[in-house]
């Protein structure tokens, strides 16, 4: 527990030596018995995640974790797993060459009528001898480690049992003295007493290798998408300086310098395109596919890369502030966390090995005790060992979540934690913020209506004309539109400004042109509506437009309509969340007039007008009094409070970063339509976490019976031990097929 007033530090540990759930289960034992530190160790990630107080530094954490027979260091950019993998495959194939020949030789000698040599027992132990001791040293080394702090794991049930069978086996070739030159088998599939099990050790060995290899290559492959996001910074850029360009490390570009990218370059870092003109492609980052066109003024995000044109880019944002570093500190938080029911599994790992260990003596009393050969009790007790694995329990949360937070990532789609993946289960109810969310946040100029004998490019050009020199979103969005159809835009002297009312200036010729609100053109300028105008006025604001009349000469000239347009995806979206089940309710300051034109246009029943930022948060509460489980999904600092507020908050990336912060899903693209698949892909991520705990928590279950009451050969154990660890890393695997609704 952290004292008041401590500071809370935070580091993330690379964890060595782990080779079970059990070894993680024990570490974070001893780190959370630190006065001021809560740890979270992650067996698939191999990682520790440390809040710690004033008081503890790194280092201790670092001992306290090498006391425990394991090693710690801050994460290195080196490929270490790599070259762990390799190793691990050198020892596999080299065992399996051995054991292949000593299990083949006890298959023959098991066949009645087939000459095997007289000495095939002393070759069989010259062939083990390699394997149970190079092959499985990293078990023996483990549970050494592990019993010089008086605990046991995994590798300790591994080590017993391989070592129990081949010690037997040597006691019996020594004692016998070679009296036994072949096996004789009694009808339980057991050797009788004096026999040899070197097939046992090997095969043992060789199956649990071949598992341990195959979860450490699957588990290298979850954490792909992770790394393959990781890597997409640039490592250098060309600055400019003093007028010329320097190429310089990536660490070493500050806030404000200006650099050059030329088409195929990664952009550095994040900042403000300042010259040129170029496509960039995001889909690495965003998941959208289609280039996104930028030029002055624009923002553009590091690690993506210039499709064409040269652009000079003042940079914004440098090192871990950049977006790219944002979503890479989310998605490592969210597979470094676990699910409740993980929790429950990790207390289930830390007492199942000592478990095993007085089942697996039990097993062999009862055995003797009941008249069996000591052959067959042996083997049973053997099979205990072998079969009771922990290692599933600890990778059904972690592998699941690496693989489907990877796949996220690469959809532009980011799950803070486990702990979100149980609320998009529960949730019935999505609230959607309007601007921003559901229209595109900006106005845009959607219609031009002249008076009766205008054309729509004069009435439009001088409007436009006019408002180019007004800094109002209105007046902007007016400007662009003309520009957008005309081209260019006549010059304008003498532009002035009435603050929440209009603007009005000369357009070439000396005509006075006049830019506002209806009632102010009647009232300052004596230009009335007609009626014809007046009603097509009252027919636009109707669907939630803001009217814009132009005059000059003491005449009405036309009417403009502005409006927060709809964004394109945002119908089909909403169509997508009612499929999953979910209603959809509209969210808004604006006026109730506005909010259900909005709706309308999209197949929103539910509207919510009128609201206060701080009145959003109330009617997140007032929803979920009725019993609703509420997702709210915003972009604005006036949502941040509602998204902390909501059981899932899914914050668009386009928006603030309060609103990012807060949010328990963080969609990079302002799609709505990725609401819904962010919602099926934590579904599914949930539903791949249960499947795996099921086979994991079954499978225990059902093997230990089984190995208990003889049924189970020593080499099926530890093939079924190993499977099941393959198994669970495999099914969480198939998240990385996960495709999203929309293109």
């Amino acid at each position: 527990m952290f004292h008041t007033g401590e500071r809370n530090h935070q580091v993330e540990l690379v964890i060595g030596g782990m080779t079970c759930a059990s070894c993680a289960a024990r570490i974070e034992k001893k780190l959370n018995r630190l006065e001021g530190v809560n740890a979270s160790v992650n067996y698939a990630t191999e990682k520790a995640r440390v809040s710690y107080a004033d008081g503890v530094a790194p280092e201790d954490l670092v001992a306290t974790v090498t006391r425990t027979g394991y090693t710690a260091e801050l994460p290195q950019s080196a490929d270490t797993e790599g070259a762990d993998l390799l190793v691990l495959r050198e020892r596999l194939v080299g065992s399996a060459v051995l054991a292949t020949q000593v299990i083949a030789m006890s298959m023959v000698a098991m066949v009645p009528g087939l000459r095997v040599p007289h000495n095939f027992e002393s070759l069989s132990l010259f062939l083990t001898v390699p394997v149970v001791t190079w092959g499985a040293w990293p078990f023996h080394r483990a549970a050494w480690r592990n019993l010089q702090h008086g605990a046991a794991t995994m590798d300790t049930l591994i080590s017993m049992g391989v070592l129990a069978a081949f010690l037997w086996s040597c006691y019996a070739w020594f004692v016998g003295n070679g009296l036994f030159p072949r096996h004789e088998v009694v009808a339980s599939g057991y050797h009788s007493h004096g026999k040899v099990y070197f097939e046992v050790a090997a095969g043992v060995t060789v199956f649990l290798l071949a598992g341990r290899y195959f979860e450490a290559r699957s588990k290298r492959r979850a954490g792909a998408a992770l790394r393959a996001l990781l890597d997409l910074g640039a490592s250098d850029v060309a600055v400019l300086r003093g007028g010329r360009e320097t190429r310089i490390p990536i660490e070493a570009l500050v806030v404000g310098d200006e650099f050059v990218v030329r088409p195929g370059e990664k952009i550095a870092t994040d900042g403000e395109v300042v010259e040129g003109s170029a496509a960039v492609d995001e889909s690495m980052l965003t998941g959208e596919s289609v280039p996104i066109e930028v030029g002055p003024g624009s923002v553009v995000i590091g690690g993506t890369v210039n499709a064409s044109g040269r652009l000079r880019v003042r940079a914004c944002r440098v090192g871990t502030q950049t977006r790219l570093a944002q979503i890479a500190r989310l998605v490592e938080g969210a597979q470094s966390g676990k699910a409740e029911v993980q929790r429950l599994a990790d207390r289930v790992s830390a007492v199942f090995v000592p478990v095993v260990i007085v089942l697996a003596v039990a097993t062999l009393c009862v055995w003797l005790v009941v008249g069996a050969p000591v052959g067959t009790a042996f083997a049973a007790a053997v099979a205990v060992l072998i079969v009771a694995c922990p290692c599933a329990l600890g990778l059904a949360t972690p592998t699941a979540l690496l693989v489907g937070t990877g796949r996220g990532a690469q959809l532009g789609i980011l799950i803070r934690g486990p702990e979100v993946l149980e609320c998009t289960r529960r949730v019935d109810t999505v609230l959607l913020d309007k601007t921003g969310t559901v229209t595109t946040g900006a106005m845009t100029l959607v219609d031009v209506l002249p008076a009766a004998g205008e054309s729509v490019e004069e009435v439009l050009g001088r409007a436009a004309a006019v408002e180019d020199a007004s800094e109002h979103p209105v007046g902007a969005a007016i400007a662009a539109g003309g520009r957008q159809r005309l081209g260019t835009l006549p010059a304008v002297v003498g532009f002035r400004s009435v603050r929440g009312l209009g603007v009005h200036g000369e357009v070439h010729g000396g005509v006075m042109v006049a830019v506002g609100r209806p009632t102010w053109l009647a009232e300052r300028w004596s230009v009335p509506l007609p009626d014809t105008l007046a009603s097509a006025a009252a027919q636009a604001e109707a669907c939630g437009r803001t009217v814009v009349a132009v005059a000059w000469d003491g005449r009405m000239r036309g009417l403009l309509s502005v409006a927060d347009t709809v964004k394109q995806s945002s119908a089909e979206a909403v169509r997508l969340l009612r499929e999953l089940g979910l209603i959809p309710v509209l969210l808004t300051g604006d006026n109730e007039t506005v909010a259900r034109a909005v709706a309308a246009e999209v197949g929103i029943d539910t509207v919510i007008a009128g609201v206060l930022p701080e009145d959003k948060v109330e009617q997140v509460r007032r929803l979920q009094r009725a019993g609703r489980i509420v997702a709210m999904v915003g972009d604005g600092v006036n949502d941040a409070a509602a998204l902390a507020q909501a059981d899932l908050g899914l914050a668009m990336g386009t928006g603030t970063d309060a609103a990012i912060e807060a949010g328990d899903l963080t969609l990079v693209r302002g799609d709505l339509r990725v609401v819904a698949d962010a919602i099926r892909l934590s579904r599914r991520t949930l539903r791949t976490i249960k499947g795996n705990l099921c086979w994991a928590f079954g499978y225990n279950v059902a093997a230990l019976p089984l190995a208990a009451t003889g049924l189970l050969n020593p080499m099926i154990a530890g093939a079924a031990m190993a499977f099941s660890s393959v198994f669970v890393v495999s099914n969480s695997l198939r998240l990385r097929g996960f495709h999203p609704l929309t293109p």
